[in-house]
């Protein structure tokens, strides 16, 4: 989706459901938009759930296509942009499949790998933790060579760290989701760092998976699980008490039930969110009706992400300006969000520390709007 229509649409989606906001909130909001997204493109950034197969470039995914001698519903480029324009969760899955046919050798794994590290680098995205989905291609390649595949291609922008998630696949069950981790167990040297569970939730629950999660912590890999995306709380709760994860992706229906919201705020159980991803899926009906102003209020450590930039249309940069523009936050909320993410990564705590000691000392870091 080009940026002007991507922009329209926020557009929609924002509306006029700009809630009030406090004077602290305000401060610095005034700021226009092209020195927002100036400040906010050069500012060091950390994403946390981003999907390689929904991170490749449009022009990238475009030139697989051709490459496989293209496909008669998107014509042309333009029909192609208009293939990722849909409704709701379904509309969203019916399309990554769609798309993620296209990737079919080894060769395409490095190329995709290498597009998206540029990207990264583009937006100033310094460190990432992508979740990968192996058994998509299940049928056609084993795990390691797609991420070996996937580590040369990455390794060609040396400026953005990326690490590898593991999604083992919701939809195989959890034997299935057995059968994945034992395999990518063993790829701990190709930077595997942890494991992930996307996908229906309502049709298989975050407690089936509970053996094959503590077995991944026998591995010694870290953690976390889609919920509360296409299901309510209790798909949070199951997160949280049966897989025992070590942060959740997106928790956008937490808000339904108060008592799980006091309860990530206590234990300070960490929350992957993608506003502008939940609006694209319907899960909420506008930015303003997202929490992630009243999660970071309440304390709970949440970073930004773009989830699937390809299927959306957005990128890190997008979010944050969403985050200035509808939920008034300020330049020292925004780098407090980067900070935060940094703090939830999955790097040791030296490293950590070194990011954060560069961060700092960048001078855009200190940039007064």
């Amino acid at each position: 989706m080009k940026r002007r229509r991507f922009l329209a649409l926020t557009a929609g989606a924002i509306g006029c459901a700009i809630r009030p906001v406090s004077s602290r909130q305000r401060k610095g909001s005034a700021e226009s938009g092209d020195a927002a997204r100036s400040w906010l493109t050069r500012l060091p950034k950390v994403e946390l759930h981003i999907h390689i197969e929904g991170a490749i470039p449009k022009t990238a995914l475009w030139q697989l296509v051709t490459k496989y001698g293209g496909d008669p519903s998107v014509p042309t480029f333009e029909a192609f942009e208009r293939r990722f324009e849909y409704q709701g969760l379904n509309q969203f899955f019916q399309t990554f499949d769609w798309a993620t046919g296209f990737l079919r050798e080894l060769d395409d794994f490095v190329f995709v790998g290498r597009e998206i590290g540029r990207e990264l680098a583009r937006q100033n995205i310094r460190y990432v933790e992508a979740h990968f989905s192996p058994t998509v291609f299940r049928r056609r390649l084993a795990p390691q060579p797609i991420a070996e595949a996937l580590r040369k291609g990455l390794e060609a922008t040396p400026s953005v760290d990326v690490q590898l998630i593991a999604e083992l696949g919701r939809n195989l069950g959890p034997d299935g989701a057995m059968r994945t981790l034992d395999q990518v167990a063993e790829l701990r040297a190709l930077r595997i760092v942890g494991i992930g569970l996307g996908g229906f939730e309502p049709q298989y629950p975050n407690e089936l998976f509970a053996a094959v999660y503590d077995r991944a912590r026998g591995f010694g890999l870290r953690t976390t699980a889609h919920a509360g995306e296409s299901a309510g709380p209790p798909s949070i709760w199951g997160a949280i008490r049966a897989l025992r994860v070590d942060r959740i992706g997106h928790a956008t229906r937490a808000l339904e039930d108060p008592e799980l919201v006091r309860y990530i705020g206590e234990k300070r159980i960490p929350l992957e969110l993608c506003p502008l991803s939940n609006v694209r899926t319907g899960v909420v009906k506008s930015v303003a009706d997202h929490p992630l102003r009243r999660y970071f209020d309440a304390g709970i450590p949440v970073s930004l992400n773009s989830d699937d930039p390809l299927f959306f249309g957005n990128g890190l940069v997008d979010e944050m300006m969403a985050a200035q523009q509808v939920h008034r936050f300020t330049r020292d909320d925004i780098k407090r969000l980067i900070v935060s993410a940094v703090e939830m990564s999955w790097l040791t705590s030296d490293a950590k520390a070194v990011l954060l000691k560069e961060f700092r000392n960048m001078s855009v870091w200190n940039e007064d709007a």
